[in-house]
């Protein structure tokens, strides 16, 4: 029955007391009466709906009319409210006793940052106590001031490693991100085994590069000596001592970029302090090559005087490399340009060369140690195959990023 029907028949009542009444003499006696009676009805199925709602566990009360119809509503409304609590609850349940299985550390907080849950593995991690440290502030239990630098940015893009001091010093990784109304997911791992190999790695390759250049310094030494004494030695001496003076020339190149990779790599990745004349850079470079490659053209445009805050050192490697690469790669006949502008905020430095180009297939494995497009490229350039890895590790330290668009025969 609709509030319309409803109020209809309250009318119709009305009346028909108001008209018995006037047939007895006292019209306003009856209708006054006939008020009192539906207002104390109504105070009545008011009084059981609020009893029922106290415990709504219980069925519905029995009540005719509209009362009947809004408690089998209300009751409609709260069994379906019920099974979707009960779903919600179990997926939370689900999610919960997922993440409590997981050896990776998880805790979720509410948007003021306090914990509401977390698993075991994160308590030898962060020090957490279940359940003493549910409700407490995150960053009140956690006193590490690069987790909680973290932590209060909001700015989550990227994940944290840090160190934790305590009895054993280990090396942390933090991922957060966001869900619900404004509710943080906090996952932690600790990565020290990865970052003890990692550094394993290159210790040994710091190392072996170190220990190879005495040898290989003797070597072309003496082949520096039998070069120059070739007139006195036979001929068919002359083919072997080129390729080995050319392959030592290498082997050197290829020492030299490996412990500068490792020095790159070793350093930490704070942003560098020094303010660096880039226009200043790219002239010495352009100068450089242009005194190195005679009769190659070599177009600078500087469209901007911005100097940035970084390693003069790293970046004149990197752009070396990549100009190098330019010219290594493409007909001498063909300019190679550089171009230093400013563009949405960021600062670009753009090498473009007019070359053979690299199938899109290469791309993603360009910075990679060693990947080769072509093993015949390396043997007649001399590349050592690193030079681009060089490139991506002090874009990163500079908190910049490398992009290589390019084409096949373009």
């Amino acid at each position: 029955m609709g509030w319309l029907a409803f109020a209809g028949r309250i009318l119709l009542a009305c009346a028909l007391a108001l008209l018995a009444g006037w047939f007895y003499g006292a019209p306003l006696l009856a209708v006054t009466i006939f008020l009192v009676g539906v207002i104390g009805f109504w105070i009545y199925q008011m009084r059981k709906t609020e009893r029922w709602l106290r415990a709504p566990e219980e069925p519905p009360p029995d009540s005719f009319g509209i009362w009947g119809e809004l408690s089998a509503r209300m009751y409609s409304h709260q069994r379906r409210n019920e099974k979707v609590r009960q779903e919600l609850q179990a997926n939370l349940t689900y999610l919960q006793e997922s993440f409590a299985a997981m050896r990776d550390g998880v805790v979720m907080l509410d948007e003021q940052g306090s914990i509401k849950w977390f698993n075991t593995a994160v308590e030898p991690l962060l020090g957490l106590r279940y359940p003493d440290d549910s409700g407490q502030v995150l960053t009140n239990l956690v006193r590490n001031p690069d987790f909680n630098a973290y932590f209060a940015g909001r700015d989550y893009t990227r994940p944290l490693q840090y160190v934790a001091e305590g009895e054993t010093q280990r090396h942390l990784r933090v991922e957060i991100t966001h869900f619900g109304a404004g509710e943080r997911l906090l996952f932690i791992r600790d990565v020290s085994d990865a970052v003890r190999l990692e550094q394993i790695r290159r210790d040994f390759v710091a190392n072996v590069s170190h220990e190879l250049r005495t040898p290989l310094t003797v070597i072309t030494g003496y082949l520096g000596t039998f070069m120059a004494q070739q007139s006195e030695l036979p001929a068919t001496f002359e083919k072997p001592l080129r390729q080995m003076s050319q392959q030592a020339d290498r082997m050197e190149n290829l020492l030299k970029d490996l412990l500068w990779l490792s020095r790159i790599e070793s350093e930490k990745s704070d942003v560098k302090r020094g303010s660096v004349d880039m226009c200043g850079l790219l002239q010495e470079l352009v100068e450089e090559y242009s005194d190195t490659h005679p009769g190659r053209q070599i177009e600078l445009k500087l469209d901007t005087d911005s100097r940035i805050q970084g390693d003069y050192r790293e970046l004149y490697s990197a752009l070396s490399n990549l100009l190098s690469n330019a010219l290594k790669y493409s007909p001498e006949s063909e300019p190679v340009s550089i171009n230093w502008y400013c563009a949405q905020n960021k600062c670009i430095v753009e090498v473009r060369d007019r070359g053979i180009g690299i199938d899109s297939l290469h791309l993603p494995r360009l910075t990679e140690r060693f990947y080769r497009v072509d093993d015949s490229r390396s043997s007649s350039t001399g590349g050592t195959g690193l030079g681009l890895a060089i490139v991506k590790h002090v874009m990163a330290a500079h908190e910049g990023e490398l992009q290589i668009d390019s084409e096949l025969g373009a």
